[in-house]
């Protein structure tokens, strides 16, 4: 495959040895294939072999019918080569009886058939491209040709590759551009929500409980009773889920409208309402049929017609471009993209044209100057054409059209913080935007592979001087020229477009099918922990009522009465006892949980933080690892340089003024009258000196003065960083442009000190005083030796200019040569002259936090830099090892005792109080790891500086595994940290990632999840996903995942909770997440406070919800005992409501509001955290005790009833009403006050909740007539009855709970000092 920047132009056929068909006439037997029979269809290439003797039929120039028509397509990729041929059937008559055409039949006798010389079958099928092509005449429905159909068709195969032609109409069906979030469609939200709620086992059980009182036998009381809980909890629970899945698309909505610019390229003559591209920012509506896909191919003679209208009388096809703005959500494939500085990329994308701020406003201009054709044929492509053509699309080599370069910010699709440097191929890059229409782009099938591209785009002029002429009779041949495609001449979707420039580039994948979407896994519905634990309880129980239910119809005897068989009364059993499993329960966990949600959304300590997943905000009070993304999260991705060291003294923070003094002596060239001032240019062996103007410093301060301005002139050399002049508010200001944020960070910081980059291209570099304003560096860029992530180092080869700086004095030999070098200190330490401060340096710095460069430098003669270009460029020509010998010849001549000038600390600026936060989660007992796209480097240092490895912790590194490494090696690299595994943290990059995820799976993760930290650098989206699905399988601890950035969505749906941080290049982490918020260091409160409150109070809230349902169950189970075991209620109707809902409920539900510690020591004690990963609020232990005191209470409210009012003999009677209503009375005191007790800080609510219920309560008494006595009830008898009985039930559960806080207080007590 040809270079990026090489673009080549397939093989044409062989000439024939007689060259008498190239006239413009064509002979009709060379259009008519005699062998072609049956309705076969007409291939390209294979008819040109026929040939017989005839007279010759003239047709119009077959440029004219080359690619008109719908969308601008060519005839060869859409009709095959053979439609010309329905032209002359169409005259001829020659169809068969069903009107289809009959390819064998003859056009004329056969004796009259000549015979022509073409191109061979095979060479022809192989180039594709360079067959003859003509005109696109075809029948008006499909279905006459067979196998011919419009390239709709061949491209709603999305997963096959794809035949893009810009600006054609109708769009192919392929997704559309949508944002999507949503866990539901209208159609599966039913039955997915309601799987999901029937798959908690008590609400199945009362599901059954409810369609069990449709039997006769077996219903007990109002069906209404049963029945309408559950259908309330159902609506409840749906409601929520409905009104979170509205928000997402609501969220969806907004970033589906974000509007950008598209280019329309349309024929004047047709207009947009025509066959043209249709106009989706215009009103008029396409008149073309759109019922199926034959109707978008055009009639033959239509077709004529119309590309007769749309050539002008120069013989030139005129093509008009127009901006129009659309929603993201309506970009289609085959659209062309203008796309600004900052501005987000809306789909996957291949760049056509990119045009420097400056050239911008040219950039959709229809017609620009020509420039010499000989700039592209130069590059080995002869274009054939009239350079005095003046409207041509093709503009090659024009200034205008700038390099073609562009920078993209990639962090929120790979997590990388090097801006990528895209180009535009130099095919389409000299076009006009007008010639697109004359492009095709052939990509691959969509893939998840950020990394990973190869296509082809090819342009067939479309004017007939760049036709080629290959026919005696005049037959004219476009010629297509294709180029690679390659992943530098794409921009994916999510990712911003960082240069002051404009791009224009055509869409190539929309929607689900861009590499973002294809790497991000659907999102699921999430159940939290205490759901899971509770559901488990609930077996638990329906298993105790079950039992007792059998135990209780066993004490009856099997045999039974007559008119109840025993599985009957089991069953009446069964749904008394049912309360045991109480409904409400859901229902006032879900109303918890909103209530967390507000305050979360309303807490001003957490600003602008969005619960978007409301149901499982208790998950946040369990979480026992942390899965960090490191750029936008950890990070500000903002870089700048802290520190310099010259070997004898280092510079930072104020102590940069003396530097910048340093710099302004340095480079000072004379006055505004020196007239020689322009001789005055700086070297690196002029003298500090002279260039000072003063005698008055030491010779100490001259040397430490020459060192850092040297150093200074190094960095302010050695990098690929392009200034641009932008305007902002009316003033204008330069920015720089560079793959790397560390190399824009040091030559800002040179501008600071006192030396500022101007000017940069290919070819050379211009530095200016910022004192002065005047140039006083230039230099001619030579060789550049990029960073690589293998070479860890970057190195330049310079000129520097002397005298009047020209161009002419260089080319003589004239000028010092230079090779400066910069890189990690691992690779430098080898390549710079022996030292003895290097080494401890960079190790005081990288302990700091700081990424450290070392930069050194080394003097070439000019016999000493040609003897290395000419071995540099045979070596550069190799077929063999040709990386290792251009190395090998680079360190021979340049890489060895480098003269070291210094070493820079850059800093990666973090986030707001992220040091202290994850000091604090780490204290809270959550393992952290930070998983990450970028270079290993960068994450160490990002570690130390983060505080995510504490300075007692050895970082063990592990990299560069790939599938050929042995298990023995791969497994020793685990064995240190088996042995050490508190005071060890793991680095590890994707290679070895992916090794050990392949090979050693659980032998990784075991040891793995055992570290404090874990760094993982070069991890793909994909490997994110799977690093937190795996620690959720192999711990079944929660998982929380957060980051800011696209290529963190994945992660943060496969984690227990996701939270999205609002980023400065989007949104979709935030949108795809579950808690939203601004800041990492929000995340501590998000944690330590809100999700404690959130579990504590829920575990709370569900044991008492069960304990109530228990102890009412307990006492319809003494009941029935005392009634001779018949299945008879106790508690009717209403009773059995109200006692859940009015007279209980509020009380219950106002725990949500309590808490055990303020917020103050929750921060202050960290520790408290750790307990709520063991579970202990809600626990096996803390149940059954819960169940103790149920079965203790019940049966003494029951049992004291019983006795203590007596002689009751069936329900109905007297004496049965007074027990009911002693009994009643007492359970609805004995929870009220059970509430009172586990408060731990009042809240007026509370208080108005359990004051308020006590009071309908008692006013509601007089409306129970049909259940009490309501004589008895305002009796002495009935009082003194209630009270003891109260006071037996409460004083020894609470005896016991004080006596127990006394001899073993909870930590949360300890804390408060009591």
């Amino acid at each position: 495959m040809s270079r990026p920047h090489q673009y080549h132009q397939p093989n044409a056929p062989d000439s024939p040895d007689d060259d008498s068909d190239s006239d413009i006439e064509l002979h009709p037997q060379e259009l008519a294939p005699p062998g072609a029979k049956d309705g076969s269809s007409l291939d390209g290439a294979s008819w040109w072999d026929q040939s017989s003797p005839g007279s010759r039929i003239p047709l119009r120039n077959l440029w004219v019918s080359r690619t008109r028509g719908s969308g601008f397509q060519r005839q060869d990729e859409r009709y095959g080569d053979g439609d010309s041929e329905g032209l002359l059937q169409d005259q001829s008559g020659g169809r068969d009886s069903e009107g289809t055409l009959e390819d064998s039949a003859p056009l004329l006798d056969p004796k009259d058939r000549s015979i022509a010389k073409h191109a061979s079958v095979d060479e022809s099928s192989r180039r594709p491209s360079s067959r003859l092509k003509l005109a696109r005449f075809h029948s008006s429905t499909n279905s006459e040709i067979p196998g011919r159909t419009c390239d709709v068709q061949e491209n709603t195969l999305a997963g096959t590759s794809r035949n893009i032609i810009i600006g054609q109409y109708p769009p192919p069906r392929f997704p559309p551009n949508a944002v999507s979030n949503a866990k539901y469609t209208a159609w599966s939200f039913l039955p997915r929500t309601l799987y999901n709620e029937f798959s908690f086992f008590f609400n199945l059980y009362f599901l059954l409980v409810a369609l069990s009182q449709l039997i006769p036998p077996l219903r007990i009381g109002y069906v209404s009773t049963y029945v309408v809980p559950l259908v309330f909890v159902l609506f409840i629970t749906l409601g929520k889920e409905a009104l979170d899945d509205v928000a997402r698309r609501r969220r969806d909505a907004e970033a589906n409208k974000e509007e950008y610019t598209i280019l329309r390229l349309r024929d004047p003559v047709k207009g947009p309402g025509r066959k043209g591209r249709k106009n989706r920012g215009s009103k008029t509506p396409s008149k073309r049929p759109r019922s199926d896909t034959a109707s978008f191919c055009p009639n033959r003679l239509d077709v004529i017609e119309e590309e007769e209208e749309s050539v002008g009388r120069d013989g030139r096809i005129c093509i008009e471009v127009d901006e129009l703005r659309i929603k993201s959500r309506d970009i289609k494939v085959g659209d062309v993209v203008k796309l600004g500085k900052d501005q987000r990329v809306p789909a996957d994308l291949v760049i056509l044209k990119c045009s420097s701020a400056d050239s911008a406003a040219d950039v959709s201009s229809p017609s620009q100057p020509d420039a010499n054709p000989a700039s592209i044929a130069g590059r080995g492509v002869d274009l054939h054409r009239d350079s005095s053509e003046p409207n041509s699309p093709m503009r090659a080599g024009s200034e205008s059209d700038g390099t073609g370069e562009a920078f993209l910010r990639t962090d929120q699709l790979d997590g990388e913080t090097d801006w990528k440097l895209r180009v535009a191929s130099p095919l389409t890059q000299s076009l006009d935007p007008s010639g697109f229409a004359s492009l095709r782009i052939v990509a691959g099938r969509p893939s998840k592979k950020v990394n990973e591209f190869i296509g082809t785009i090819e342009y067939t002029p479309r004017q007939p001087a760049q036709l080629e002429s290959t026919d005696q009779q005049g037959l004219q041949i476009p010629r297509t020229l294709s180029a690679p495609l390659t992943i530098e001449n794409t921009a994916w979707a999510n990712t911003v477009l960082a240069s002051n420039a404009t791009v224009l580039a055509v869409v190539i994948y929309t929607g689900s099918q861009t590499r973002q979407a294809m790497s991000t896994s659907p999102p699921r519905s999430k159940t939290g922990l205490l759901d899971c634990e509770i559901n488990t309880l609930t077996k638990i129980l329906c298993a105790l009522t079950l039992s007792l239910s059998i135990i209780l119809v066993a004490l009856e005897g099997f045999e039974g009465d007559e008119k109840m068989k025993w599985y009957v009364a089991i069953t009446r059993f069964l749904i008394l006892f049912s309360t045991i499993i109480p409904i409400s329960l859901r229902v006032n966990l879900d109303m918890g949980k909103s209530v967390y949600a507000w305050s979360i959304e309303r807490d001003q300590g957490i600003p602008d933080t969005i619960v978007r997943t409301s149901t499982i905000p208790e998950e946040l009070g369990r979480i026992e690892y942390l899965l960090s993304d490191k750029t936008g999260t950890l990070t500000q991705n903002e870089m700048e340089l802290k520190k310099i060291h010259v070997g004898t003294v280092s510079y930072a923070n104020e102590a940069m003024d003396e530097v910048s003094s340093y710099i302004r002596q340095g480079f000072t060239t004379g006055s505004a009258t020196d007239v020689l001032q322009s001789a005055s240019l700086v070297t690196p062996s002029s003298s500090y000196y002279n260039a000072s103007m003063g005698t008055s410093t030491t010779r100490t301060r001259r040397e430490i003065g020459s060192r850092v301005r040297d150093l200074v002139l190094a960095l302010a050399l050695c990098h690929n960083v392009t200034p641009t002049t932008e305007e902002e508010d009316g003033h204008s200001f330069t920015s720089y442009q560079a793959s790397s944020p560390d190399e824009i960070a040091i030559v800002r910081w040179t501008e600071q000190v006192g030396l500022r980059l101007i000017h940069r291209d290919r070819t050379g570099i211009k530095l200016q005083s910022v004192e002065s304003s005047r140039v006083v560096v230039r230099v001619r860029i030579l060789d550049v030796f990029p960073f690589t992530s293998e070479g860890k180092r970057m190195g330049i080869v310079l000129q520097f200019l002397q005298g009047d700086g020209t161009e002419s004095a260089a080319a003589e030999g004239a000028g010092e040569y230079w090779f400066y070098q910069k890189g990690a200190d691992t690779v430098m330490t080898s390549i710079v002259a022996a030292n003895d401060w290097l080494d401890e340096e960079t190790a005081n710095m990288a302990r700091e936090g700081y990424r450290t460069l070392v930069v050194g430098r080394r003097r070439l003669s000019a016999q000493q830099y040609h003897e290395f270009s000419v071995k540099y460029k045979e070596a550069s020509l190799s077929l063999q090892s040709r990386d290792a010998r251009m190395l090998r010849v680079v360190k021979e001549y340049l890489e060895h005792n480098l003269e070291l000038l210094g070493v820079t600390g850059v800093e990666d600026k973090l986030q707001k109080d992220v040091k202290p936060s994850l000091e604090l989660l780490r204290n809270a007992g959550i393992k952290i790891w930070m998983l990450t796209g970028d270079k290993v480097e960068t994450a160490r240092c990002v570690a130390v500086s983060a505080k995510l490895v504490s300075r007692t912790q050895y970082i063990h590194t592990i990299t560069k595994l790939t599938p050929e490494t042995p298990a023995s090696s791969a497994l020793d690299a685990l064995s240190l940290l088996r042995s050490k595994p508190d005071s060890t943290a793991l680095l590890i990059d994707g290679d070895s990632l992916m090794y050990f995820l392949s090979h050693h799976r659980w032998e990784f993760i075991s040891i793995a999840v055992l570290l404090p930290a874990v760094i993982a650098c070069r991890c793909s989206p994909t490997q994110k996903a799977d690093i937190a699905y795996l620690i959720r399988q192999f711990t079944k601890k929660r998982v929380a995942c957060i980051g800011d950035g696209g290529n963190d969505v994945s992660m943060i749906q496969a984690a227990d909770v996701g939270v999205g941080i609002v980023g400065k290049e989007g949104r979709q982490a935030s949108l795809a997440a579950d808690f939203s918020v601004t800041s990492f260091h929000h995340l501590t409160k998000l944690l330590v406070w809100h999700g404690r409150n959130s579990y504590k109070r829920s575990a709370k809230l569900a044991q008492f919800i069960i304990h109530r349902g228990l102890i009412i169950s307990v006492c319809q189970t003494i009941y029935s005992i005392a009634a001779h075991f018949e299945p008879n209620i106790l508690y009717r109707d209403w009773l059995l409501v109200g006692y859940a809902t009015v007279y209980t409920m509020a009380p219950v539900f106002s725990l949500v509001l309590d808490k055990d510690v303020d917020e103050g020591l929750a921060n202050l004690y960290p520790e408290l955290y750790k307990e709520l990963t063991n579970g202990q609020s809600l626990s096996y232990r803390t149940f059954f005790v819960w169940v103790a005191v149920s079965i203790y209470q019940g049966s003494i409210i029951q049992g004291l009833s019983q006795i203590l009012v007596g002689g009751f003999k069936e329900p109905g009677d007297v004496k049965f009403q007074q027990m009911v209503s002693v009994s009643f009375t007492v359970l609805v005191i004995n929870e009220l006050i059970m509430v009172a007790c586990e408060i731990v800080t009042w809240h007026r609510i509370m208080l108005a909740s359990l004051l308020g219920t006590m009071a309908i309560y008692i006013g509601s008494v007089p409306l129970l007539g049909d259940y009490f006595d309501l004589g008895y009830v305002w009796s002495w008898g009935f009082a003194w009855r209630v009270a003891a009985i109260s006071a037996i039930s409460l004083i020894p559960p609470y005896s016991l709970k004080i006596l127990r806080r006394t001899l073993k207080p909870p930590s949360y007590r300890k804390v408060q000092g009591f």
